[in-house]
């Protein structure tokens, strides 16, 4: 029985925007707000990694009374610890979300006595079948708690909430109903080393102009693949919150090399955006610049575009340019040709640019 009708086929993709020039708590009002539509017999299906919002917490509470079927996936163990106590403690309570809340803490892998590879479900994906099917995907977790919120645990984070976030609502039936069905394997399957990697857990989706990858994977990266095969002449923009690893460093020495104009807008944190990563990108001719806002607040963007002759592309997603992200972490990335989303990214683009150094 299919979860999406067909007549949705024509909708166009939503594209929403955090940062410090939006009202606060933008993307968390706009989640509200659906959960709030959703009516008895609807469905609201999310995978996340920070949930700190007791106030939504509370709106997914009220959904499942009135009749909404509400599955949450949630990490159990992010990079701080007890981040997510609060809303776990509010959600499997007796009152809570019962059977429909599912704490997810993977398994590490082998590892040397000075290194802790631990994989961490860093998906943000947020599915509603009311008041039409809609999945959105992004930078966004609800990790955040309101005005009056633990300075030691925002300072840690980042405001999410005032800082640079984007959440893209996908309306493509195709593209809907395989990520509710990748949002309620996630939340039936034990999270198991060998159900990681199956492909149950990977499967690709495919609809009409945008294509769907998840992570770990055997197979190669798909955005690695991608860009490799972009002609010399291109224009590619990428804003990156984290780029650590030697292998996306190298990709993009190589496109630069090559001949692409590339450009990176970085995250200001040195711990996400090495001074060692702007050093090697720099000298290899990228044009490179770091965002920095005046209250400290993140950018957590996570998008590329791609220009080559007539056509255009969008990556976005939750994915970094990190070890963990590649290997490790469960992750999702889309690429698409939809002219909306390249149009709403590169808007995004040209005033992070004010933002940068």
């Amino acid at each position: 029985m299919t979860l999406v009708p067909q007549i949705q086929a024509a909708l166009p993709p939503e594209v929403h925007f955090g940062s410090p020039d939006q009202p606060f708590g933008q993307l968390r009002d706009m989640l509200e707000q659906r959960v709030a539509a959703v009516p008895a017999g609807g469905s609201i299906d999310w995978v996340t990694y920070y949930f700190r919002d007791l106030r939504l917490a509370s709106a997914l509470i009220r959904a499942r009374k009135r009749g909404v079927y509400v599955r949450l996936t949630l990490e159990g163990r992010p990079r701080i610890p007890h981040a997510n106590h609060a809303v776990i403690a509010m959600l499997s309570g007796p009152d809570g979300l019962g059977e429909g809340l599912r704490i997810v803490t993977l398994p590490g892998v082998p590892s040397p006595a000075s290194k802790s590879w631990k994989p961490q479900l860093h998906e943000k994906l947020y599915c509603f079948s009311h008041p039409e099917p809609i999945a959105f995907i992004g930078s966004f977790n609800p990790s955040g708690d309101g005005v009056e919120d633990d300075p030691a645990i925002i300072r840690e984070i980042g405001d999410q909430d005032r800082g640079y976030n984007a959440l893209v609502g996908l309306r493509d039936p195709l593209l809907v109903e395989g990520l509710m069905q990748h949002a309620r394997l996630l939340h039936q399957s034990p999270p198991g080393l060998f159900y990681r990697i199956s492909r149950h857990a990977s499967r690709d989706i495919h609809g009409m102009d945008t294509d769907i990858y998840f992570w770990p994977r055997i197979s190669a990266h798909p955005v690695i693949q991608f860009l490799h095969k972009v002609g010399n002449h291109a224009h590619i923009r990428i804003a990156a919150s984290h780029i650590r690893t030697q292998a996306a460093v190298d990709l993009m020495i190589r496109l630069a090399n090559r001949g692409v104009a590339l450009e990176i807008l970085a995250e200001s944190t040195f711990r996400r955006v090495t001074p060692e990563v702007e050093r090697r990108l720099i000298n290899a001719g990228v044009r490179f610049r770091r965002i920095r806002h005046t209250g400290s607040l993140p950018m957590h963007l996570k998008f590329v575009l791609v220009e080559e002759g007539q056509r255009i592309w969008s990556i976005f997603g939750s994915f970094n340019w990190t070890r963990p992200s590649f290997w490790l972490n469960h992750e999702i990335a889309a690429i698409s040709s939809n002219p909306v989303i390249f149009k709403s990214f590169a808007h995004c683009w040209d005033k992070l640019k004010n933002q940068s150094d």
